[in-house]
């Protein structure tokens, strides 16, 4: 039988493993350098409460993908139009808060609901055209954005920048409000400095007149989700206990189907020989190395990592510079758990408590760091320890692995993240209950720098045949949750073929028509 060594227990190393023993001969084991399944998709447990590393909305427009966490998580029916709202299932769903007991598997039917949070304000995300956006910006603003936009449909500037991007598509005024500050805080350089193509790949298809378009189509009922940007999906499925209930499930039924997960294990060296990868050195936690033979490689390490970890041939100077060169992004999430929120509830949304319905709230604020807020009880009621009388939520911080941000002790940081969600009034310090601080490396790899070489380095890697680079590390690339899944889908069709190409694994998530935003 022969053997795949899968470096990664993410979605997309999880999901090859899977497919691997489903449709092949290949036994697959999988190494993980962590404590935990599912990569920055996974959950995090702290006190009772769970939380989501990034927040995971389980939409995508992959029928093959939908299909694969729905058999792996069943979708609760909905009884009603009314259960599909946020808050009107919840206290339904979760009497008296979640119970660790009943982790059944199953996803429930969310509504989503995104706002910007600006000048004090709630903006709806995508932007919309309603009164309530226009009084909120008042008139001068809302002057100079119409005359802006208009411009910008006449005068195209060349793409050559994210910032001429979001500039075409929405115009300077609206990019500068709702676009430049916070796109800056998540890469930590100017829009300006950052590629077109992140654009082309995150909002490609979001504009003033997609949104338009979206709200005609709502108003004469004729709006059809396949046909939807994803920025403007309103519905989604979730896992009751977050996203990492649905790996750490796929994680179980790999190793009930005859593979391996062992975690606490870093790849270290990846041996080749005869221009073919033949083995890998693993690292234990207690130091021990051990080396594990394997007829393939499907990598998902970071690209800078895994050029690094090549025995056996030798790597060109370029593209071994190119690697090491490669920009990443890492990220700091604040777990806060309060008595109550300051904001109101001034939605047509019913809540528990009158609760605000956002499941993320992008602060676009000038004079704080924080990026982005997530409330944990409004993506499963199941993810709240006590969710009738605290709120549970994660306050995300965009740095780098070194920076000011990331050397910053954890309760200097606490203090910190609490201090500025006071200072823009969400809380008040003494409704603080308790708080955590998660930190991820390589979050996001960034398009920048020597991103722009990146394919001298993906033609080297493709000349080891029985190399394959999945999901979002391993392929350098801002792909979506259902993006890496289909990578290791695509990965595992050409070994059960015999392909040796790569490029359809490389393809995936670079077709126009559907991303996520933000």
């Amino acid at each position: 039988m022969k053997k795949a060594i899968i470096a990664g227990a993410g979605p997309a190393g999880l999901t090859a493993a899977y497919e691997l023993l489903e449709t092949t001969d290949v036994r697959p084991e999988v190494l993980e350098e962590t404590d935990a399944v599912g990569g920055i998709s996974r959950t995090v447990r702290y006190n009772g409460n769970r939380m989501d590393i990034g927040g995971h909305r389980f939409f995508s427009k992959s029928h093959e993908v939908t299909e694969w966490w729905q058999r792996m998580m069943p979708l609760q029916g909905a009884r009603s139009k009314d259960e599909i709202l946020l808050g009107l299932d919840d206290k339904e769903l979760a009497p008296g808060g979640p119970d660790p007991e009943r982790e059944d598997a199953v996803m429930l039917v969310r509504h989503r609901v995104s706002r910007i949070f600006f000048l004090r304000k709630f903006f709806d995300y995508p932007i919309s055209l309603k009164r309530e956006t226009f009084a909120n910006m008042g008139i001068g603003r809302t002057l100079k954005a119409g005359f802006s936009f208009l411009h910008s449909m006449w005068h195209k500037l060349p793409e050559t920048s994210l910032e001429n991007f979001y500039i075409n598509r929405f115009g300077r005024q609206l990019y500068s409000m709702f676009f430049e500050d916070y796109t800056e805080k998540v890469w930590g350089i100017h829009p300006s400095e950052l590629g077109a193509d992140w654009g082309s790949q995150r909002v490609k298809g979001l504009s003033v007149a997609a949104v338009l378009k979206d709200m005609l189509a709502k108003r004469f009922g004729r709006k059809d989700n396949s046909k939807t940007e994803t920025s403007l999906i309103e519905q989604y499925i979730y896992p009751k206990f977050g996203p990492g209930q649905l790996w750490e499930n796929v994680a179980d039924a790999v190793t009930e189907r005859g593979g391996t997960v062992t975690r606490q294990c870093k790849v270290t060296a990846v041996n080749l020989h005869g221009g073919k990868v033949v083995s890998v050195d693993c690292t234990r936690p207690d130091g021990t190395t051990e080396t594990l033979p394997c007829d393939y490689f499907l990598s998902t390490m970071p690209i800078r990592d895994l050029v690094a970890a090549l025995r056996g041939i030798e790597v060109p100077s370029d593209v071994a510079r190119i690697a090491a060169e490669l920009p990443y992004r890492d990220f700091i999430t604040v777990g806060l758990c309060v008595k109550e929120l300051l904001i109101e509830n001034k939605t047509d949304i019913k809540t528990f408590k009158n609760r605000v319905p956002d499941t993320w709230i992008y602060i676009q604020e000038r004079d704080v760091k924080i990026g982005r807020l997530q409330i944990f009880n409004n993506w499963s009621p199941y993810l709240v320890n006590d969710y009738e009388n605290t709120v549970w939520m994660g306050l995300e911080y965009f740095c780098t692995e070194g920076d000011a941000l990331w050397a910053m002790p954890k309760e200097d940081f606490i203090e910190m993240a609490i201090g500025e969600l006071v200072k823009i009034g969400i809380i008040r310090r003494e409704d603080v209950l308790d708080a955590c601080h998660v930190k991820v490396k390589k979050a996001y790899p960034s398009y920048h720098g020597s991103y722009y070489k990146l394919d001298r380095v993906k033609e080297f890697l493709d000349t080891i045949p029985n190399l394959f680079c999945l999901g979002r590390n391993g392929q350098h690339r801002y792909n979506n949750m259902d993006h890496s899944m289909m990578t290791a889908m695509e990965c595992v069709k050409n070994i059960r073929e015999g392909v040796t190409e790569k490029y359809n694994i490389w393809n995936v998530n670079t077709e126009e028509e559907y991303h996520e935003s933000k």
